[in-house]
């Protein structure tokens, strides 16, 4: 398997084999996580944050089964994973016997393929295809299925060299449709860079910076392209992050662009009828897909092929580009973002209460350095902190926007601890993740898993005894909220349990004093009481549609 370091999984009976060759291998650290679908989760973070591959493994059964949610996660938001999973020996795939599961069926719809080895010279060719088929942009889970007595069988057929599972290079688009895109822009008055998970990859990531240089132009972030404008622009091009409600300065700046360029966007992270719910704008799609075209998003062109060839071939067409720095509307926005910043930095926390969200987002964007890997929970916290933490390294902060799954934060976090150790000259440093009380509890059994692997975490939890991000939502809905309310779980001393440190931010009074112990701690959990007495505002002051 070429690349691979890392593979997690549970053992069982039908895929022990596999685990018992994994165990002498020289190079593949194999790590035994506490449910399958952290497994998924932490195979899935390797792929967005190594360049290689992530695996998990499962046994078959209710094994294979777990894996559902971890696989549909990673194939919405572009993570490679392969996920091989045991079966019941041939000569019972055919009968109701123990553990035994169509697991290609339920597994297929999580993933982009989905294989099971029939025959033992079928093996290499199979892992092969899985391999190029996660790994093929927009990339994402493939599954392989292994009868137990096939997994302990021999192959005639040996391994294929490492260049066959480098997937086909995609290349840019026409001629005649980089000349119009390029004549697009230079028509444009107000154009806009709408960068999306796609365009979040360092490799994308540094020709856009590269394009932004050359022709300084807005831009505006989805929530999953965190990290894609450079510190040294972004006083001058950065309109922020757009997602989930339509109420933020990018979502004001793309309903005023005469042109977006929508490169590498999904519409799981931000629905088109959302941020463009006339489907007036002009859009030029650029993407390795043709785009979902509907009432909403029509694109009037497509360059279609490998997004950074296209954006590289764009640049060298595009003469000059309107700058923000000579638009009047562009100049107020960026006074807004700017006033907003520097008003949060100069109200500091009273002495008494909870913590407010965002004097815990300010403490902690002052605390931690400009590459420390950040990821993010859903719920809540995730909305403050896709919103208004800044970062300015390519996939530094991490969150599940196509799907919004729960349970991610801890997982991941532990994932890049780990991805740490694969580069022996690289510095291990501190990584944070965050979650609310309702999505900790999806993963916080992998605190054992932390703490057995000697990860340097740092784990916030935003804890308000409830699933807040619902709770305020069908609050606005209905006037009141039902099913949200999960009761008291004293997770300092839940985190000591796990042989972690614990500890509690009790108020906004020792917010600070906590922080700086949990940032300087290895394997730390923090119990944070936080306020949301103000959260309706995420959702409120929506941009209506004639205003634009």
């Amino acid at each position: 398997m070429p690349g691979v370091r890392l593979v997690f999984g549970i053992p069982g009976a039908k895929i022990d084999a596999l685990f018992d060759a994994l165990s002498d291998h020289p190079s593949i650290q194999l790590v035994v996580c506490r449910h399958e679908q952290n497994a998924a989760f932490m195979a899935a973070a390797v792929g967005r944050l190594a360049g290689v591959l992530g695996v998990c493994i499962a046994t078959s059964g209710p094994g294979a089964a777990n894996l559902t949610t971890g696989l549909l996660t990673a194939t919405t938001e572009g993570d490679p994973v392969v996920a091989i999973v045991g079966s019941v020996p041939r000569v019972l795939s055919t009968k109701h016997t123990h553990q035994s599961m169509k697991a290609l069926q339920i597994l297929g719809p999580a993933g982009k393929s989905a294989v099971q080895v029939d025959v033992e010279d079928q093996a290499a060719e199979a892992l092969l295809t899985s391999f190029r088929a996660a790994g093929t942009s927009p990339k994402g889970a493939a599954v392989l299925s292994l009868p137990m007595d096939l997994a302990a069988g021999t192959s005639h057929i040996g391994a294929f060299p490492v260049e066959a599972f480098t997937p086909p290079a995609h290349g840019p688009a026409p001629e005649a449709s980089l000349r119009a895109a390029a004549d697009l822009l230079a028509k444009a008055h107000l154009p806009v860079f709408f960068l999306g998970q796609r365009a979040s990859g360092p490799a994308v990531v540094s020709v856009v910076r590269a394009f932004l240089h050359a022709h300084p132009i807005a831009v505006v972030e989805t929530f999953q392209a965190a990290g894609a404008v450079p510190q040294d622009l972004a006083e001058e091009v950065f309109f922020g992050r757009v997602g989930l409600f339509r109420n933020q300065p990018g979502d004001r700046l793309l309903a005023h662009a005469d042109l977006i360029v929508a490169i590498g966007y999904d519409p799981t992270e931000y629905d088109a009828h959302l941020w463009n719910p006339t489907g007036d704008r002009r859009i030029v799609h650029v993407d390795f897909l043709a785009c979902d075209y509907g009432a909403n998003y029509r694109p009037v062109l497509e360059l279609l092929g490998s997004v950074k060839e296209n954006v590289v071939q764009l640049s060298k067409r595009v003469a000059a580009v309107a700058s923000p720095a000579g638009n009047s509307f562009c100049v107020g926005l960026l006074r807004e973002l700017r006033a907003w910043s520097e008003g949060l930095t100069a109200a500091m926390p009273a002495t008494q209460g909870p913590v407010h969200p965002l004097h815990f987002v300010a403490a902690l964007q002052r605390r931690v350095g400009p590459d420390t890997t950040v990821a993010c929970d859903v719920g809540t916290v995730y909305i403050y902190m896709m919103r208004y933490f800044r970062t300015y390294q390519p996939r530094a902060l991490l969150c599940s926007d196509g799907q919004q799954t729960l349970g991610v934060g801890l997982p991941w976090a532990i994932a890049a601890s780990l991805v740490q150790r694969l580069d022996e000259k690289r510095k291990r440093k501190k990584v944070v993740s965050l979650s609310g009380d309702g999505g900790f509890m999806f993963s916080s059994q992998e605190l054992a898993t932390a703490v057995q692997q000697g990860c340097n975490i740092t784990h916030f939890v935003w804890n308000d005894e409830g699933y807040n991000m619902v709770e305020f939502q069908e609050e606005m809905k209905y006037g009141r909220a039902s099913g949200v309310r999960l009761g008291g779980v004293a997770f300092a001393r839940l985190a000591e349990a796990f042989g972690a440190k614990g500890l509690e931010m009790r108020g906004a009074w020792d917010m600070e004093r906590v922080m700086e112990e949990a940032l300087g701690t290895e394997r730390v959990v923090v119990d944070v009481r936080i306020d949301y007495t103000r959260v309706r505002e995420l959702a409120e002051n929506l941009i209506q549609d004639s205003v634009g």
